[in-house]
């Protein structure tokens, strides 16, 4: 069994062993709350933390890497807000969630196991280099867009406002924390104490599994309901126009095998 394969089916099976867990009635579906919190606010900010701290980012040529990814991103972005404005006659604010919607990756809680089951440590380390990045560059484009279509919005970009809008959320979430502590650390030059590094080791090591179980167990909470037709085009610019886009702005960008 390929790589590729084993870490779909792992991945998708601990999704849905934690779906049944629910459905079944073995674990209350509000459970799945708490273990994702535990996941998210614990178990992932120490695993970012300890990638910050131990990776080796050499030659990853991040502004490239960058570059091809946000441009994907953007022209996605871009897309879902036409999609769901022109076509679909929501107003503009709806055309931000859309947008949001299509462009933004779980990379993650979907994207961290992914990538270590196909690409081991070293595809990691790749994308921690987005994950760092990621989240604070789309909350600051969401934050800036909502200033502008808001209903709070007078058609202009109130910078103090965005500001303390995006530090408020940049610097409360649990992700961004761990990021920034690891690379506070790393910049510092101080070992780990033994006893902190072991247990950061135990609890980053099941942020991966348990995210994913977290997950379906979730899904037993909300069902298929909604803007639904929109939703399903918005997944369509998600999983094929993204991807699609940033084949190509990586290969324009030249770059290397495993960080393309």
């Amino acid at each position: 069994m390929s790589p590729l394969t084993a870490t779909v089916l792992f991945v998708f099976g601990l999704v849905a062993l934690g779906y049944l867990s629910g459905r079944t009635g073995y674990l209350k579906a509000e459970t799945g709350e708490g273990v994702a919190e535990f996941a998210v606010n614990v178990a992932m900010p120490l695993l970012l933390f300890r990638t910050m701290l131990k990776a080796d980012f050499h030659g990853a040529a991040p502004w490239a890497f960058w570059g091809a990814y946000f441009s994907a991103a953007a022209v996605t972005w871009v897309v879902g807000h036409m999609l769901v404005t022109r076509v679909f006659g929501r107003d503009a604010r709806v055309g931000v969630v859309g947008g949001v919607s299509s462009a933004f990756s779980n990379l993650v809680l979907l994207g961290i196991p992914f990538v270590l089951g196909v690409f081991g440590t070293p595809g990691f380390e790749v994308l921690s280099l987005l994950v760092s990045v990621h989240l604070p560059t789309m909350i600051l484009a969401s934050v800036v867009l909502f200033e502008l279509f808001g209903p709070k919005s007078d058609g202009r970009v109130h910078f103090s406002r965005v500001l303390r809008v995006f530090a408020r959320r940049v610097f409360s979430n649990p992700l961004v924390i761990g990021i920034l502590a690891g690379w506070i650390w790393r910049t510092a030059g101080l070992p780990l104490p033994v006893l902190a590094d072991r247990l950061v080791e135990a609890l980053a090591g099941v942020a991966g599994p348990v995210a994913l179980f977290a997950m379906g167990l979730g899904l037993c909470r909300f069902g298929i309901s909604g803007t639904i037709r929109p939703a399903m085009a918005l997944s369509v610019l998600k999983l094929f126009l993204m991807p699609a886009t940033a084949l190509a702005t990586a290969w324009l960008f030249g770059l290397p095998p495993l960080t393309a």
